[in-house]
């Protein structure tokens, strides 16, 4: 999709790979609405922009359709809408609240469906429209810890595929980003752990994203991976899914090895 005089919507936009992407919409040509439950941040990136900046609290449906209108009044019928917002934390099995695990579905998953629910309609009876998903690659190979995030991305995966197999003969583009470390506020003081710093190779900036996703959106790419070595891992675990786990539970004890001595020489 060449996105001159089109209108966008960009959730999680005040910061990060959102606020990069509003952007780099902005100097393709593209309108952009500036959507964040951080109005202030938004209201920053969008006054940068020439964008319009809308408040929404996205575990609430009625507030997702509400902002959809809000768009559509001021801006004209959505085009192109990244469901980008995102949140992470939790734990375990155990350790994570059942209130965490509903939080998570309600941004990271459902607010994609309900956003889609909204602005499908106009595209297919325009003949046209793209649908971006951030599911990062913990919707694909998994993580380590944060159970609720790591499950919530992987139906976010699965969504997804769903409306681009479905929806492609009608003329609805749809792209999938899954990035590694990416230096933005979700990845606070892990960008500059060991563990940011070898996962697969220098911490992303958000502008590098923000033009990968400009990319796949012009050649109408649905994978949007943001360093070299997710495209190996994923071709290894899909070659042999037990030897896979196996390196990812060698990699659990690590992990657990490291926090117990940590916890000891406290």
């Amino acid at each position: 999709m060449e996105l001159e005089g089109k209108v966008g919507v960009i959730t999680g936009a005040a910061s990060g790979i959102g606020a990069a992407c509003a952007e780099a919409f902005a100097r393709a040509g593209c309108q952009v609405a500036v959507v964040d439950v951080n109005l202030e941040g938004a209201t920053e990136v969008a006054d940068t922009i020439g964008g319009i900046a809308i408040h929404c609290d996205l575990s609430d449906p009625s507030a997702i359709d509400a902002m959809v209108k809000q768009v559509e009044t001021h801006l004209g019928p959505v085009d192109l809408l990244f469901n980008n917002a995102g949140i992470g934390s939790g734990s375990d099995i155990f350790s994570s609240p059942i209130e965490e695990w509903q939080r998570q579905w309600d941004v990271n998953l459902m607010s994609h469906v309900h956003a889609v629910r909204a602005v499908l309609p106009g595209m297919l009876d325009r003949g046209e429209g793209y649908l971006l998903h951030t599911a990062s690659m913990a919707g694909i190979l998994s993580s380590h810890g944060n159970l609720p995030y790591a499950v919530s991305k992987h139906a976010v995966v699965g969504l997804a595929e769903w409306l681009s197999f479905t929806y492609a003969h009608h003329g609805i583009g749809v792209s999938l980003l899954a990035p590694l470390a990416v230096r933005t506020p979700m990845l606070g003081d892990a960008a500059d752990s060991e563990w940011a710093s070898q996962a697969g190779g220098p911490i992303k900036e958000p502008s590098e994203v923000a033009q990968q996703v400009l990319d796949a959106i012009n050649t109408d790419r649905f994978l949007v991976l943001t360093d070299q070595i997710a495209q190996t891992w994923m071709e290894r675990k899909t070659a042999d899914p037990d030897r896979w786990l196996h390196g990812m539970n060698r990699l659990q004890q690590r992990l657990e090895h490291a926090d117990d001595s940590a916890a000891s020489s406290e």
